[in-house]
């Protein structure tokens, strides 16, 4: 196993490795068993983060050009060390090491993207009485907080637009995955200017103080809905500005002229990627009643075939549920459904072996009013729901608190997308789920989130408007 995996790890702040007075300990899923352990930030030890974050600010913002060069330099870093950034993924989350390895270039690639986008400059007036332009500043300080599903490319989605803006940042990983962001804090304080992004790590409470610290101009967080409002409470006060991109409960709807043996691949990967750890993945499955058996047959023979193990055993295709909290969440909602009367058609079981595996699932039998459906399950298990009426189709899979992505699946793509429209979320699908890039922006609608991430709409938000005014009087 890499070296970085079994040293000890230090939290970067003000471009030097810092060790915690304390340290807490960290699983790997695949075993179940404590591997590494991470520095426990201290109160103090934040302080000087965000001192070290406002002392930077004056130079970092003062040069575009700078900013620019140093998040393509961040980067080819980050690529240089692909292999052992995710080496150090797959043993925290548990993710096979072909999609860790996948998530650092991704990672990289949303900084390159975030490095060539225009910070615009609009002449709004320009006559005899003045100049007014109308341009783009930075907040100062950001809190970015990252969640353990995808905590490298989460990283990137925010550093990039909050650095190239002219912010500086306080990066702060999910206590579930810390150390490969603390290795890619280490890794770019070799190419960032100090003060510029510290990376420390902690519980809830680190959580809790960096959304409260007075240095804080602005939070980006992303995680679930009720740590979401705890976020936006803890910035009121302050009128502190926040992005907050929560959970989803995506509902994939099959039109009656579907193929079944068509859709299923984009179906069960859309639910299943990641080990249904995402949260704008497929979280249920409308089907016309003629096409449920069919759509369920291929759905269960995909799940069925599907390979289940340790990230890094060659050939696995998913891994374990990241965390004991997640496994048991997952356990108890399946358990749930099949004792309403719910038939898995497939899995509806954990594995037995050592760490947090489940079998991936295909529920039937199953409809609102069972948490499973109501609720985002957040793990390998997906209810595939019948429909005889289409609007009908359409108005439960918009009766949810949340409206993160949802996907229409049909024959005809034009038909498709008239039901996608109609659908009460950030992204809609047509015969697809989960492409996103850096260039779309990404957010939800209800309590899946306020604002958006990525595009140059996402690097607005982590800028103030200012009307630049002279006279000419």
């Amino acid at each position: 196993m890499t070296d970085l995996v079994t040293a000890s790890p230090a939290m970067t702040i003000g471009g030097e490795p810092v060790t915690g007075p304390g340290t807490f300990g960290v699983i790997n899923p695949a075993t179940g068993q404590v591997f590494a352990r991470a520095p426990d930030c201290s109160r103090d030890q934040l302080d000087g983060a965000m001192r070290a974050a406002q002392a930077a600010a004056d130079t970092w913002r003062a040069d575009e050009d700078a900013r620019r060069a140093a998040l393509r330099a961040a980067a080819a870093a980050a690529l240089a060390a692909a292999d052992d950034l995710a080496a150090i993924l797959t043993a925290e989350q548990g993710k096979p090491l072909k999609a860790a390895a996948f998530e650092v270039a991704e990672m990289a690639r949303w900084l390159e993207y975030s490095a060539g986008l225009e910070l615009p400059r609009t002449v709004l007036q320009d006559d005899e009485r003045g100049h007014a332009e109308l341009v783009h500043r930075p907040l100062g300080v950001v809190a970015a907080i990252t969640p353990w599903n995808y905590p490298l490319l989460l990283a990137g989605w925010k550093l990039g637009p909050a650095l190239l803006a002219g912010n500086t940042v306080v990066l702060k990983p999910s206590p579930f995955t810390p150390l490969a962001t603390l290795a890619l804090g280490g890794i770019l304080a070799g190419v960032l200017p100090p003060g510029v992004l510290s990376v420390v790590s902690g519980g809830d409470d680190l959580g809790a103080w960096m959304t409260s610290h007075p240095a804080v101009a602005k939070i980006s967080f992303t995680g679930s809905v009720a740590t979401g409002k705890a976020v936006a409470a803890a910035a009121a006060p302050d009128l502190k500005r926040f992005t907050l991109e929560l959970g989803g409960n995506d509902a994939a709807i099959v039109l009656d002229d579907a193929d079944p043996a068509t859709v299923e691949r984009g179906l069960f990967w859309g639910a299943f990627i990641n080990n249904g750890q995402i949260c704008a993945g497929i979280k249920r499955i409308y089907v016309p009643e003629k096409l449920r058996g069919d759509v369920v047959d291929a759905l269960a023979q995909r799940a069925r075939r599907t390979r289940v193990g340790p990230g890094t055993e060659t050939g696995v295709q998913l891994g374990p549920i990241q965390n004991q909290p997640q496994f048991d969440r997952v356990q108890g909602l399946v358990a749930d459904a099949l004792a309403r009367g719910a038939t898995a058609a497939a899995g509806g079981h954990p594995l037995d072996r050592d760490g947090y595996f489940f079998a991936p699932t295909i529920l039937t039998g199953v409809a609102e009013g069972t948490p499973i459906v109501d609720e985002e399950q957040f793990g390998p298990a997906v209810p595939v729901i019948p429909y005889r009426d289409l609007d009908d189709a359409v108005a439960r899979a918009n009766d949810t608190r949340y409206g993160l992505s949802g996907s229409v699946w049909s024959a005809d793509p034009d038909r498709a997308a008239a039901v996608a429209a109609r659908l009460e979320c950030g992204t809609a699908f047509v015969n697809d789920h989960l492409t996103l890039q850096p260039y779309m922006p990404f957010g939800g609608m209800k309590w899946s989130g306020m604002g958006v991430e990525n595009g140059p709409w996402g690097l607005e938000e982590f800028t103030a408007l200012q009307v630049l005014y002279r006279s000419r009087r």
